[in-house]
């Protein structure tokens, strides 16, 4: 099974995460921030991960530790679920519209972390999020997941809709790569032997 299940407690966030890459899409989702819990709730359904996350921070102080930790723990939480990587497609890539907004995301599970990062939003803040702080939560997502994640907007003036679809890219990117692909027979795929 490629589970994980984490606990992390730092002075400034604790955070609880289960995560099962081969679920359904169910989510269970509270970090005190609205339009994150939001976002991950879409990336989990997108995904088809079952995922569980509570976070508390110090969001008296901003939004930022508890997005970025967040981003770290899912992370973890993934190269914990994957193993070795063994029998993965290990690259993915989506293109998704979301209204009038178009991105990219391309994946490599390569073992090597890595965020590329071409997005911009109209406004500073969507809900009560300051929008730079989707760029920290990659970031760490691709840091400690031990992936290369480019996210490219191709188009977009709506600052929700330009989140909503690097998310859902992210996602459906994020399904092919780790799905099972029956032609390796359990073997891991790179050159090297190991990712």
């Amino acid at each position: 099974m490629r589970t994980a299940t984490l606990d992390r407690a730092t002075a400034e966030t604790d955070i609880t995460l289960a995560l099962d890459i081969d679920g359904t899409g169910q989510a269970d989702i509270d970090t005190g921030i609205g339009f994150l819990d939001h976002m991950l709730t879409t990336l989990a359904r997108h995904a088809q991960f079952d995922l569980t996350l509570k976070a508390s921070g110090d969001l008296h102080i901003d939004l930022h530790h508890t997005t970025e930790d967040v981003g770290i723990v899912l992370g973890q939480a993934l190269a914990t679920a994957l193993a070795d990587k063994r029998g993965i497609t290990r690259f993915g890539y989506a293109v998704v519209p979301m209204d009038e907004a178009l991105v990219e995301a391309a994946i490599d599970i390569s073992g090597r972390g890595h965020l590329s990062f071409a997005v911009t939003f109209p406004r500073e803040r969507v809900g009560e999020m300051d929008t730079e702080l989707f760029e920290e939560f990659f970031r760490a997502l691709a840091a400690n997941a031990r992936l290369t994640l480019h996210l490219r907007e191709k188009a977009g003036t709506n600052t929700h809709h330009i989140a909503e679809a690097c998310f859902k890219a992210t996602a459906r990117a994020l399904r092919q790569a780790v799905e099972i692909d029956p032609q390796l027979q359990d073997q891991i795929p790179s050159t090297k032997g190991m990712l």
